[in-house]
Order: structure tokens, then sequence, then C-alpha cells
């Protein structure tokens, strides 16, 4: 069965890249073998070579497994969407505003 192809705009394939670069460096600063850090992960060094290049064919969790496999670099994870500025905005204009009764009568 062949693999679905995600179709992604450019600017999030850009993303992707750069997390890639960035996992790539994370490892090559702790000076962990690519061989080691996809044993540490439970994937292939084939998986590990895709995700550093931001290969949107590989699911979150092997990305999650090698940002752990990293000294738990994983709970960076935590930080996607935490602050949503945008959201908080948007919430923020639906909220009812209560009007001051007179309290002339």
């Amino acid at each position: 069965m062949p693999k679905k192809s995600i179709i992604l705009l450019p600017e999030t394939e850009k993303i992707l890249e750069q997390m890639g670069m960035q996992i790539k460096y994370a490892r090559l600063r702790r000076k962990l073998s690519a061989e080691l850090v996809a044993q540490r992960a439970g994937i292939s060094r084939a998986t590990l070579v895709s995700i550093e290049k931001g290969a949107s064919s590989v699911a979150i969790g092997y990305y999650a497994a090698v940002l752990h496999a990293l000294n738990y670099m994983d709970k960076d994870l935590l930080l996607v969407a935490k602050d949503d500025e945008l959201g908080r905005k948007l919430q923020d204009l639906e909220l009812p505003v209560r009007k001051r009764v007179s309290k002339r009568g």
C-alpha cells in the first residue's frame, strides 16, 4: 500500500527543515552519533536522517522519541501553542460584557 503524500505550504516545509537542522545540531553539540540516537529513540538510522532533514512523512511521535533521546528535549514540545495570543484575543472578543444598570429608579 503506497504512503499518503502530505501537501504542506512552503512556509511549513521550511519550519520542518529548520526543526530538523536544530535536532541535528543538538545531536552534534552533544557529540552523539546518529546510530546511538537512533538506537535510543528506537528508530532506524534512515528515519533519523529523515527527521534531521525535516521530512513531513515521519510521524511526530518519532520526532518526540528523538528529542527524548537527546537528553529529554521532548519537554520542549510543551511550548507548542503555549502562548496562543491570537486565540486569546479571539476568545476575548466573544466574552459577554455586562452593562451596569442605572440606580436611578
